[in-house]
This record gives structure tokens, C-alpha cells and sequence, in this order.
């Protein structure tokens, strides 16, 4: 009897499920010896005790016991994880004792990363990381082999854009149009002009200098030395490596942002999930009229899109994010009377609404605009602490829906009281107006 003969209902085909690559064992592998290493650095007394216990030959029987079963591990843990994408969902089975099965919906995946580190790289394989509406983790299959990951990928946004199965593999990637490519050598020329790099810079020369001349203790010297060097190698260096060759293209499933010399990264800026873009301006950089632009992403990790670039190139950028938003430049400042609750740092609050967000600039050495779409806002309180009272002044806080706020300070309390109710007015006009978050739409 065929599916034709009890009604017409065709019969889907059956799942298949997939496994990761076969390099993924080795991996997974060091799970068992990153637990020792754990414990020995939790307890380094007793590690070191135990470790003096042992004699050469029990160190060989235990490497001859530790390495096939870290070997086992890996590959058992490889063979009993699958995914397989359906349908409706992408599922993902993993677990060697305990089974663990993760349910995506397609309709509910905002963003789907590809990462390469750098021993990644050259083994020919990638990770896949996927941002799904409502989730705080991301779920990620490492790894795939780079083409199979890209065509993952490629499905993955097709399927959420709610092109059939069929058509699905055919879709293939979105193009991409290039907006901005951050050059390394204006990329170093930033990072010399920030201040922490040169805090960073002077704290590693003078803190253990003083240090030395005080207390000649080399170990205090090295034990303060390091953290600070490695501090300042993490603002400079290490900010070099993780934004080199930073490029931000433009598709219908996003914006596309790949960056990094050690490791590549390939992400996404999923559309109309930007809940909150902010223009950050430090002081050397004035002279230049450079800005980087960071990111509030509903549910996202992402939260830099651009790492510097001049204000004009990166206001054309933010007006492909936020659609029919122009950045406003004209705000304005707290009341002189606001001197009285902030002495000095008050004249950095500034503030203004226009018909498509609500914008506040804070900082006098770093400034820092902050934009909202109204559309984007969750709700508006108003504060308004004993000494603000008495100057008659009030901040209005406008949450978003990143779980972050965006606040107001040092207003006037009858302006503030006049935000707070024109605010929850167009936030709810700028909801019912707002256009649907669709992928692939362009």
C-alpha cells in the first residue's frame, strides 16, 4: 500500500543525520586532561604533592592509561553526535552518557556565525555558531569542513527566510556588497591614539619599577609585572590581531562582518535585531573625526561593528542598519544648575528625540552617542534621587530589548516628565510602524 492509496499524502523523506568532521576527536580528546589541569590549578599543594609521590614509572603507566582513553573519549563522543536539519527545526544530538538533544526552530535563527582559529585554519575546518531569538548561549557544531560549513550556513538562512527545502540548497549564500574595509595601518594608528594603550603602557613601566626600588623582591615584581603586561599586550596586540582585516559587507540576510588575523571570524548583524548602536568618540581621536561604532544585538554576542573609521563612512554604515535613522548632531546639554550634582562632568550629558530615536551623548574625554530606535524601546522610567529634587532635575532610563538602558541624565524635571509620556507614545507608534524582521528581503 503506497501513500496514494490512503488519501494522496505524500510522504516526506526520511532525516539524515549528519556527523561532524573526523578531525574532531582530537579535539575533543583533551576534555579528560584539561580536567587534571583544572584540579592541579584549583589545588596546585596538593598537585605538586602528588606529583612528587609519583616515580618514573608510574608517570608512564599513567600516560599509557590517560592517552587511550582521552583517545576513546574523543571518538566516542564524536560518533554519538549528530545533527540533521528537518524540516522545521535544525536537531542536534549529542551526549555519551547522558543524551542531550537541541530542538532550533528555522523560524527562530537570527544569526548564523562560521569561525576559523588559526589551528582550525589549517586543518581545513570551521565552527558554526547559531544565535537563536530567546536563547543566551549559542548552539555550535565544531567542526565542519570549511565548504560544508558555508553551505550549512547558506541553508540555515535560506530555511529561516522560509524558502522550501527544495529550494533550500539551491538558494546558496546571499551576495554580499562590500560598505567599509578598516585598513591595518589605520587600525594601529587608533590603537596608538587610545588611552588605554598608552595606560596600559606606562602602568608596565612604572608599577614594577617602584615595586623593585621599594622591595627587591623579584618574584613581587614578576608576579605584578605579568598580569600588567599581559593587560596592556590584550588592549593593544591583542585588539590588533581580533580587528585586522576587519571588513563590514551587505547582504539580504545582514550585515556581514569578517575579521581577525590569527583567527577568522565570519558574522552576522542580524537585521532589524539591532536594539541599540552606539558612536564612540575618544579624545585623540577628535582631531582625525574618527569614531567606532558599537552594537546592542538582541540576543547576539556581536557588539562591534565598526573598529574606527571616519565619522562620515561610519554614519552611512549606521544608516544601513537603522533604515530612515540619520544621526543627529545637535543635542542638548543638561542645565547649568545640573553643576550642583555633577560638578565638572556635567557638562557631558546631553540629550535630544527626533522622529526616529532618542539619542543621549555622554563623556567630556570619551564621548559615547548613544542611539535607540522608538520602535526598539520596552519601557521608560524616570528617577529622580533626594539631591536631584531639590535642583529640580530627573534622568529618564529607556530599556531596550538587549537588556541594556540608555539613559538621560541631569534633565530638566518638567522636560523629564515630558520625555517619559512622548516617549511611551512613540514607542508604541514606532512598534505598529516598524517593518517585519525578515531575512533575505532585499
Amino acid at each position: 500500500m503506497t501513500s496514494s492509496d490512503l488519501g494522496g499524502i505524500p510522504e516526506r523523506p526520511p532525516v539524515t543525520e549528519r556527523r561532524l568532521h573526523p578531525i574532531t576527536p582530537f579535539r575533543r580528546a583533551w576534555a579528560p586532561v584539561a580536567v587534571l589541569a583544572g584540579w592541579a590549578v584549583h589545588d596546585p599543594d596538593g598537585a605538586q604533592e602528588q606529583l612528587a609521590r609519583l616515580t618514573t614509572t608510574m608517570l608512564l603507566l599513567g600516560l599509557a592509561v590517560l592517552v587511550p582513553v582521552a583517545g576513546l573519549y574523543g571518538f566516542l563522543s564524536w560518533w554519538f553526535t549528530h545533527f540533521a536539519v528537518t524540516d522545521t527545526e535544525l536537531r542536534i544530538r549529542t551526549g555519551l552518557l547522558f543524551r542531550r538533544t537541541a530542538h532550533i526552530r528555522l523560524e527562530r535563527i537570527q544569526a548564523v556565525d562560521v569561525s576559523r582559529p588559526l589551528l582550525a585554519r589549517v586543518a581545513g575546518v570551521a565552527k558554526v555558531r547559531i544565535d537563536v531569538v530567546g536563547a543566551d548561549d549559542k548552539d555550535e557544531l565544531a567542526f565542519l569542513g570549511e565548504q560544508e560549513a558555508r553551505d550549512l550556513r547558506a541553508e540555515l538562512l535560506a530555511r529561516a527566510a522560509g524558502f522550501e527545502p527544495e529550494t533550500a540548497h539551491e538558494v546558496g549564500e546571499a551576495p554580499a556588497h562590500e560598505l567599509l574595509r578598516v585598513p591595518p595601518r589605520e587600525l594601529v594608528r587608533s590603537l596608538v591614539r587610545t588611552g588605554a594603550t598608552w595606560g596600559a603602557l606606562c602602568a608596565v613601566l612604572v608599577v614594577p619599577t617602584v615595586l623593585w626600588l621599594t622591595t627587591h623582591g623579584l618574584w613581587t615584581v614578576l608576579a605584578i609585572a605579568l598580569p600588567l603586561l599581559g593587560a596592556a599586550g590584550a588592549s593593544s596586540v591583542g585588539r590588533f590581531v581580533a580587528e585586522f582585516d576587519w571588513t563590514v559587507s551587505e547582504s539580504p540576510d545582514g550585515l556581514r562582518i569578517d575579521h581577525g588575523l590569527l583567527d577568522r571570524a565570519h558574522e552576522t548583524v542580524p537585521p532589524g535585531r539591532v536594539q541599540t548602536v552606539r558612536i564612540v568618540e575618544p579624545l585623540l581621536w577628535r582631531r582625525l573625526d574618527w569614531v567606532r561604532v558599537e552594537l546592542d544585538v538582541a540576543g547576539s554576542a556581536n557588539s562591534v561593528l565598526i573598529p574606527v573609521a571616519p565619522r562620515a563612512l561610519a554614519e552611512s554604515v549606521i544608516a544601513r542598519v537603522l533604515p530612515g535613522v540619520t544621526v543627529p548632531q545637535e543635542l542638548s546639554r543638561s542645565p547649568r544648575r545640573a553643576r550642583w550634582c555633577v560638578p565638572v562632568w556635567w557638562r557631558g550629558h546631553h540629550t535630544t528625540v527626533t522622529g526616529t530615536v532618542f539619542a543621549t551623548r555622554d563623556g567630556l574625554l570619551r564621548r559615547r552617542l548613544s542611539l535607540v530606535p522608538h520602535a526598539k524601546v520596552q519601557s521608560v522610567r524616570l528617577t529622580q534621587g533626594p539631591w536631584e529634587r531639590l535642583w529640580r532635575l530627573a534622568d529618564v532610563h529607556v530599556d531596550t530589548g538587549a537588556d541594556k538602558t540608555v539613559t538621560a541624565r541631569l534633565r530638566d524635571a518638567e522636560e523629564a516628565a515630558r520625555l517619559l509620556h512622548e516617549q511611551a507614545e512613540r514607542s508604541r507608534t514606532g512598534r505598529r510602524d516598524a517593518r517585519p524582521d525578515r531575512w533575505m528581503t532585499g
